[in-house]
């Protein structure tokens, strides 16, 4: 059984080191370029929807369910077959969604921005308020969703994760108590990059709960709503029901997309909320556009079909990834375990694995790893403003490298990791 770096004597722990530093010198002579840096769908996941190509053909009838033409202008919110299929997807009234184009963080970035300019319909503007506005942000999250909050000058709150989801007792604490916190940023399944799924008390509790601000509300990016890597999925509860149970339907912000079902970068993206919630959001819309992309929503609809459909195409992006995640788990497992060098969660879902090293290692690892070869997500990126206050977290993306790729990256990483801890239990 390993014996924890903390228990050992300098001796113990420079004989490790020595051979540590002769195992990554191997690794430095084999010159890798290898990157885990961002959650990317492979070649073979993006291959899966090559069909989607050819579905609509030089004689397709490109007529959506209310005869509007795909090739036209017009159908602002979406056509409306795509928008039953997110409602489908959500949980949600097909009214209740407005179909975008290929990025929810577009619609996410342009809700913040109708919030701060626009307000919501009988509140004042966040961004014209006296106070500035402030944000909470669950940590560790996701690098996006701070870079939009900081860009319109919203103060970012932290609060920790646990297993069950955001601490709810500090979420509670600083939303009843201070007017100027407008919102919270949740990624309620398979968060990344932990791959925790809320639980039932979590959500009953950010529904029931009692904002000081009236026009709070939860940026709910559902990202990874379909992205299973076991036969045992989780269950999430709909957040639109539980709020609309304690007359908050006002509360809910819904995002999400097939960006990882079918093309990353030439997907379909969908919000729904409430009428007050998207009334202004709809009304600043009709400024920035005639009408999305509705030959790509037609495209998905006759490629995807329905849920059943969508089900059964994730089922083959898990059989491409699921392997890929065990090769994590199997390192980190092997390597780890009883060192006290690092802790993980082993996820469910979702596209990352969410590593935390030893206090004051993250960027040494980061460092470490980028001088053998290969790119991590900068340490720090799971924090706002990059900013770790621990130094300890770092976020894995196992999805696009092959396996034989990846097991090079996470025995590197490994060694890496346990490096850097020696290193610092020896500075001590």
């Amino acid at each position: 059984m390993t014996k924890p770096y903390t228990s050992m004597t300098m001796a113990e722990l420079a004989v490790i080191r020595n051979e540590l530093n002769k195992q990554y010198e191997e690794f430095q002579e084999l010159e890798l370029s290898l990157n885990m840096s961002r959650g990317k769908p492979s070649p073979e996941q993006l291959d899966l929807s090559r069909g989607m190509l050819d579905i609509l053909g030089a004689e397709s009838d490109l007529i959506c369910a209310d005869g509007e033409d795909c090739r036209n202008y017009g159908v602002l919110e979406g056509i409306p077959e795509m928008r039953q299929f997110f409602a489908d997807l959500l949980g949600v009234e097909a009214g209740q969604v407005i179909v975008g184009g290929n990025s929810s963080l577009n619609m996410m970035f342009d809700m913040m921005a109708s919030a701060m300019h626009d307000g919501f319909p009988g509140y004042t503007p966040w961004g014209k308020e006296e106070e500035k506005p402030q944000f909470l942000c669950p940590v560790p999250g996701y690098d996006r969703h701070f870079s939009v909050t900081e860009y319109f000058g919203i103060e970012m709150v932290l609060v920790p994760m646990t297993p069950e989801g955001p601490h709810m007792d500090i979420v509670e604490s600083m939303a009843t108590l201070h007017r100027r916190i407008k919102g919270i940023w949740c990624i309620p399944k398979y968060c990344n990059p932990q791959g925790i799924t809320y639980s039932d008390a979590v959500v009953q509790r950010l529904a029931s709960m009692k904002p000081a601000a009236p026009d709070f509300k939860i940026f709910w990016d559902n990202a990874y709503c379909v992205h299973e890597l076991t036969d045992t999925p989780d269950t999430l509860l709909n957040i639109m029901e539980e709020c609309r149970k304690y007359g908050h339907e006002d509360r809910p912000v819904q995002f999400c997309s097939t960006s990882k079902i079918t093309f990353a970068g030439s997907g379909v993206a969908a919000m729904a909320g409430s009428e007050n919630t998207l009334k202004n959001f709809r009304r600043r819309l009709s400024f920035q556009t005639i009408g999305p992309d509705k030959v790509n929503q037609l495209r998905h609809l006759r490629f995807l079909k329905d849920m059943d459909g969508v089900k059964a195409h994730m089922e083959k992006h898990r059989q491409i990834l699921a392997p890929k995640f065990a090769v994590v788990m199997r390192f980190l497992e092997e390597e780890l375990t009883g060192t006290g060098a690092a802790s993980w969660i082993t996820p469910k879902g979702g596209y990352f694995v969410s590593v935390d090293v030893m206090e004051g290692c993250a960027k040494r690892v980061v460092e470490l790893c980028e001088q053998a070869g290969v790119t991590l997500t900068h340490a720090g990126a799971t924090y706002p403003y990059g900013q770790d206050p621990k130094d300890s977290n770092i976020r894995l993306a196992p999805s696009f490298p092959p396996v034989e790729e990846l097991e090079q990256a996470m025995q590197l990483f490994c060694i890496c990791v346990k490096l850097a801890a020696v290193e610092r239990m020896m500075d001590y």
